[in-house]
């Protein structure tokens, strides 16, 4: 039965993990994203939206690599 508990932690911190990298990737493109929609809308451009949209990709994947510097030392300090 101990072998199944830990079996079933394993899972759950994987599972966590993978929603942690969804989520790291996907709020800043979205957030970046909607902030230029509606300065597009706001300004009558079109730029905007593809330059915040770049920029929130790029905050996206620094989120990635900074948490998976982190799983990969194995430590869950803060040093920012």
């Amino acid at each position: 039965m101990g072998k199944k508990k830990k079996y079933n932690r394993s899972v759950y911190q994987s599972l966590a993990v993978i929603t942690q990298f969804g989520i790291n990737m996907l709020v800043p493109i979205f957030l970046c994203t909607f902030v230029g929609w509606y300065l597009d809308k706001w300004f009558h451009t079109a730029i905007w939206f593809v330059l915040l949209f770049f920029v929130g990709a790029l905050a996206g994947f620094r989120n990635i690599f900074i948490l998976a510097k982190k799983i990969y030392e194995g430590g869950t300090k803060d040093e920012d």
